[in-house]
């Protein structure tokens, strides 16, 4: 369960793929400023919502017959304007996050998805960037959560560089 006041950072980098624990990491010492979600090139509207936090465990079989498991935190983010017209301060939303893992085991290192809809057109994951602050407010990007083959994205990563290589339980050197 994670303690909003002093939550556990994961050990494993991953680029603008952040969890649940680094983004309240850089809350805490930020609770007053506006948190301000970006995606698709625009920020959410000021009464967005944070309407659905779920944690959960999956089990697969990856393309190359591997089998996968991780732990994954969804935030579902109503994209409205309603009131109070102003963004969420960043204490509130990890005072949320505190209720919640008060009811249900959030792992500070799972994998953090957004869900973002504006009630209209359909929910779409996105993953977040590292906060930052810009003008007194901290902004979090958001990015399409896009589909990958695990089997070549570990054997990219063991090359460190890009290339082909996938569904196999070793990729082609």
């Amino acid at each position: 369960m994670i303690d909003a006041d002093n939550p556990e950072i994961a050990s494993l980098p991953r680029p603008d793929d952040i969890s649940i624990g680094e983004l309240l990491g850089f809350l805490a010492d930020h609770s007053d400023k506006p948190l301000v979600f970006l995606y698709d090139g625009r920020p959410v509207r000021p009464g967005y919502h944070v309407t659905e936090v779920k944690a959960a465990r999956f089990s697969a079989l990856d393309c190359g017959a591997n089998p996968e498991a991780w732990p994954e935190i969804f935030v579902q983010l109503w994209d409205v304007d309603e009131q109070p017209r102003q963004h969420m301060p960043a204490g509130k939303f990890k005072a949320i996050i505190t209720k919640v893992s008060d009811h249900v085991a959030l792992e500070a290192d799972a994998k953090l998805t957004f869900e973002v809809s504006d009630g209209i057109a359909p929910m779409r994951l996105y993953k977040a960037g590292s906060p930052e602050i810009v003008d007194s407010r901290v902004h979090v990007a958001l990015a399409p959560r896009p589909a990958s083959c695990k089997p070549r994205d570990r054997w990219l990563e063991s090359q460190g560089r890009n290339g082909a290589g996938c569904c196999g339980d070793s990729a082609p050197a």
